[in-house]
């Protein structure tokens, strides 16, 4: 197949595996959302859905963070790792919400990525999932599987994405991208797959004999 065929092929077949594709992150708003995914950083989804009730509980919007001493942020938010850094971000984020935007989250790539913990792909998520704007965030699954299907080169995420988004049209992007991350968790795993296992791979690469060594 060619790359076009190949990306028809994929996009075909996910939304047959994945026809919902529910947030992984539980959040209630732009505001939860946006600390939920910067939690995630190096962290799953799954361990961060189990903290973030008790730091909500605390506080939900960036008023009440505010007040909150990043000790105690850091406090609960501890067994996601990076702790650190992220009650410092959480707290000086809040701040800025509120003394730049009025409290409310911006719908502006710009804006998002200009606020303490939150690069380009957390902003992406957010732009995606929150307000509904096109966008591809690439994540390690993404990155992943996009090489093994030999839909990038992988240089690097920029270049992935950059790559997809041309494959790909926008109005598919936000629910694909979710798509590609449910598959890169349940077959096409960082240690299931080499590329030549998960049912992708070997239809797309029958006579691929060699794993594929992925570009981090």
């Amino acid at each position: 197949m060619l790359k076009a065929e190949r990306a028809q092929w994929v996009m075909e077949r996910l939304e047959e595996l994945y026809p919902k594709t529910p947030i992984p992150l539980d959040h209630k708003d732009p505001y939860t959302l946006l600390i939920a995914v910067l939690l995630s950083a190096q962290c799953t989804d799954a361990r961060v859905n189990l903290i973030t009730p008790a730091l909500f509980e605390l506080a939900d919007n960036p008023y009440d963070m505010a007040q909150q001493s990043v000790e105690k942020i850091q406090e609960i938010i501890r067994p996601c790792g990076l702790s650190p850094r992220k009650s410092k971000a959480i707290s000086e984020l809040s701040k800025i919400l509120i003394e730049k935007h009025g409290g409310e989250v911006p719908q502006d790539f710009t804006a998002l990525e200009f606020l303490p913990g939150v690069g380009h792909k957390t902003a992406s998520v957010v732009m995606a999932q929150a307000f509904g704007v096109p966008a591809f965030p690439v994540d390690t699954h993404i990155h992943r599987l996009a090489q093994r299907w030999k839909l990038t080169d992988g240089k690097n995420v920029e270049k992935t994405e950059a790559d997809l988004k041309k494959l790909f049209p926008a109005e598919k992007w936000n629910k694909l991208h979710l798509q590609i991350i449910f598959y890169g968790r349940d077959a096409c795993t960082a240690r299931g797959c080499d590329g030549t296992v998960c049912n992708f791979c070997r239809t797309l690469f029958p006579r691929r004999k060699s794993p594929v060594v992925t570009k981090k």
